[in-house]
């Protein structure tokens, strides 16, 4: 770069007093300044610019090789997956009829859901523990209540 020393600007600061005059100098030294500064700001944006694409790029290929290490993990997920399912369905299929309970393989292969009335309301508490700490179990409509809790009647 140009290397500008004290000695050269006091010169070229003579120079222009002499060719510009006193009367201009100090407007053409602000409009200088100016320029200058605008010309700083534009290299610093342009810098700016291509460290962004800079940076975009290197995203990119990190992108690209965040993707390519998904893709085979996904690969050896399903190929071992695969694998693990035909060896299950192999050992099932060679699976002797005296090994499975009841003797019956179809039987066996076979889901039955439990018998449960899902109507009822289940609890987490057990019944007996229930009545032992004196837990109303069931509902009562507020006649019924009144009913219960009121005096008998004077005859």
């Amino acid at each position: 770069m140009i290397d500008l020393g004290i000695d050269k600007l006091a010169l070229i600061g003579a120079v222009a007093l002499i060719v510009i005059g006193p009367e201009k100098l100090p407007r053409v030294a602000r409009t200088v300044g100016h320029l200058v500064g605008r010309a700083q700001r534009y290299v610093a944006e342009v810098k700016a610019e291509v460290n962004r694409s800079i940076e975009l790029e290197e995203l990119k290929k990190m992108k690209t090789q965040f993707e390519d290490a998904a893709r085979d993990v996904e690969t050896s997920v399903h190929r071992e997956i695969h694998q693990t399912s035909s060896e299950f369905e192999s050992a099932w299929n060679d699976t002797p009829a005296g090994h499975v309970a009841g003797g019956n393989i179809a039987s066996a292969r076979t889901y039955k859901p439990p018998k449960k009335n899902w109507r009822l309301k289940r609890s987490a508490l057990p019944h007996w523990y229930k009545r032992a700490q004196g837990v109303r179990t069931r509902a009562q409509s507020g006649a019924a209540r009144v009913a219960r809790f009121r005096p008998p009647r004077l005859r």
